[in-house]
């Protein structure tokens, strides 16, 4: 028991767990996340497992192994229980940690550093936050690393080439089947290259095992489109070619869009930065070649996402990966070194850097006090605990800022992330809160009153109709822009504040009722973050 509390995988597991289980379920549910609960119900309830749909739609934009798992779940845990659907994420993003955990080691790094480097990527702001959500990104960068780390063991190592290749492939496959080639292009093409200009490829005897893994990855990895196309060609063909596009003329931001790619890893901003700074930190380092490999990987990530015109903060995901990897090289050097750095601007950095940390263990605490004072019936405990955890951090943060004891202050930054997870995030449901929030649930009551059933009159909405619980026909045909009404004389509407129903002819002979109103914001109708297209009002249609 004392040997297993005193290894580094145990607390890099009890940190990982912390960061990722804790009020899994308390977070709303966001688009994507709503697209993939949708797809991942519809395929337990109406067996849509391989022609995948939303909303009883064709749904093909996405691969679907990480809906199938979803789905899995939701049969397991019940399409009810958010933690439940949440649980495969978590357990990617577990694989991802100990995966890069290894990997490190097999870059001749210590035991003990390459566990700073799993503490350094779970403790990255878009690593857990994409790890707590479930949507599509992790997964197949989570299963490219675990590829990564086989495809490492085949490239340097002559035993067990077959089993190395085979599994490389499998996973290689799995990341395909979760997004398509994103994780290829972001993390295993600047993997390649930053190997092949570190360590150079050495492929005398494995041709042929490398083939073995393209074959068998894309054996996996296309064999769903594959099949889609083959058996709903036209709706395929549509949804490639609008997924093509989406890469040059959709959400297009300028090339140095990601040069603050370093910002993601949030509490490691700093660090992350100057581990960038190879003049400054090449003499500093205990492997410089591991050291060059990992800032080749993350600049070549960086800048191969850069060249695609479509930009959104989330493609930074991979990048998070070999990046803490060099963020680590840095950390080490501080723990190492620290106390003999005589350089006034070297050390102030540090003390700027980790200091602003120790400050904002005070503000947090006392900045959720001022906001929630006066509802905090039920979150004393929260609050209690969050202010002894982030004032004792705080306190151990400058102690050892003043003793110079780097070791310290690292797990004391660790203990923050950890402190502000486990005792912070309830109080998202106190400041995040929309006193005339309603759900769709609400108008299934209705319906069953009056034994009727809803229509969606314009916009499919993921979040609504996830809320909801089932699929909800929408009426406009976008072709013929004409509305397909029900047969029913009766039937409930929702619609949103831009559609005109009062002056639609095609509803002259329809009497309307406004019954209730729809609005899933978690922040007041006055809030700059509202989003009228979580909203809609409910009406009563009757034909005359």
């Amino acid at each position: 028991m004392l040997k297993l509390i005193h290894s580094y995988t145990f607390w890099l597991f009890t940190v990982a767990c912390l960061m990722l289980f804790s009020h899994l379920d308390v977070i709303e549910v966001n688009i994507m996340e709503a697209r993939n609960f949708i797809t991942s119900r519809e395929m337990a309830t109406n067996n849509h497992w391989i022609l995948t749909t939303i909303n009883d739609l064709p749904r093909y934009e996405k691969p679907p192994l990480p809906t199938w798992l979803t789905a899995i779940s939701g049969i397991i845990f019940g399409f009810d229980s958010l933690y439940g659907l949440r649980l495969p994420v978590v357990l990617i993003t577990l694989l991802l940690v100990f995966s890069t955990f290894r990997l490190s080691e097999k870059l001749g790094l210590s035991k003990k550093q390459s566990f700073h480097n799993g503490l350094i990527l779970i403790t990255s702001f878009y690593i857990y936050f994409a790890g707590r959500d479930n949507q599509w990104d992790m997964y197949t960068h989570s299963f490219m690393i675990i590829s990564i780390l086989f495809l490492w063991d085949l490239l340097n190592d002559s035993k067990k080439s077959l089993f190395n290749a085979v599994m490389a492939g499998l996973f290689f496959g799995f990341s395909f089947l979760s997004k398509g080639p994103i994780s290829v292009y972001a993390l295993l093409i600047p993997f390649l290259i930053a190997y092949g200009l570190t360590y150079k490829f050495q492929l005398k005897n494995k041709k042929l095992y490398l083939i073995l893994i393209i074959v068998l990855g894309l054996m996996i990895g296309l064999s769903w489109p594959l099949y889609v196309k083959w058996a709903d060609p036209e709706t395929y063909l549509k949804v490639t070619k609008l997924e093509s596009g989406r890469w040059g003329n959709y959400n297009t931001r300028p090339f140095y869009y990601y040069w603050s790619f370093f910002t993601q890893s949030g509490i490691w901003t700093v660090p992350a930065f100057i581990a960038l700074i190879y003049p400054y930190l090449k003499n500093k380092v205990s492997n410089l070649k591991a050291y060059q490999f990992t800032l080749i990987w993350t600049l070549a990530s960086v800048i191969l996402l850069s060249i695609v015109p479509e930009k959104k903060s989330r493609y930074l995901l991979p990048v998070l990966i070999p990046m803490a990897l060099n963020t680590g090289f840095y950390i080490e050097y501080l723990i190492n070194n620290f106390k003999n750095i005589n350089l006034k601007k070297e050390k102030g950095i540090v003390y700027f850097a980790f200091g602003l940390i120790g400050i904002i263990c005070i503000a947090i605490p006392v900045g959720i006090f001022i906001k929630v004072k006066n509802d905090l019936e039920g979150f004393e405990i929260w609050l209690i605990g969050l202010t002894l955890s982030l004032l004792s951090i705080g306190y151990v943060i400058f102690t050892n800022l003043r003793n110079k004891n780097f070791l310290k202050v690292f797990y004391a930054v660790i203990a923050v992330q950890v402190a502000v997870v486990v005792f912070g995030i309830p109080f998202t449901k106190l400041i995040l809160k929309n006193p005339d929030y309603a759900s769709a649930k609400a108008i299934r009551q209705t319906e069953k009153n009056l034994g009727i059933k809803t229509y969606e009159i314009n916009s499919l909405t993921p979040e609504i109709i996830w809320d909801y619980g089932f699929s909800m026909p929408i009426l406009l045909n976008k072709e013929t822009n004409k509305l397909n009404l029900p047969s029913e004389n009766k039937f409930g509407l929702l619609v949103t504040d831009s559609d005109s129903i009062s002056s639609n002819k095609e509803l002259k002979n329809y009497t309307l009722n406004k019954v209730s109103n729809i609005d899933l914001n978690h922040v007041p109708k006055e809030a700059k973050k509202h989003n009228i297209r979580l909203t809609r009002t409910y009406y009563m249609v009757t034909k005359k």
